[in-house]
């Protein structure tokens, strides 16, 4: 099973918990309490969701990892770039 997949079964399981808690499609009965939590229950997971996705992006950025090594070599080849347009007649 692709990752696709999971998260596709995972989705349609809690929307249709969802909409079968929200709009009482199985006469279950429920209190009106479960169904006035149930309701703003996707936006909910929403925000959530976008809270944990910008705690990430800050993370990786925060810990992002730093080549020395290749920034020498980009500043090296730089350097040549330069010298070898000199030498053809361009001035900076």
């Amino acid at each position: 099973m692709t990752k696709l997949v999971e998260w596709l079964v995972g989705v349609t399981a809690v929307l249709v918990s969802w909409a079968v808690v929200s709009f009482d499609l199985l006469d279950l009965s429920l209190p009106e309490a479960y169904r006035e939590v149930a309701l703003p229950m996707p936006l909910y997971l929403l925000v959530s969701f976008g809270c944990y996705s910008l705690a990430t992006v800050g993370y990786r950025v925060a810990t992002f990892n730093d080549c020395d090594d290749a920034a020498k070599e980009l500043q090296e080849q730089i350097k040549e770039a330069k010298e070898d347009l000199r030498k053809k007649g361009l001035k900076f």
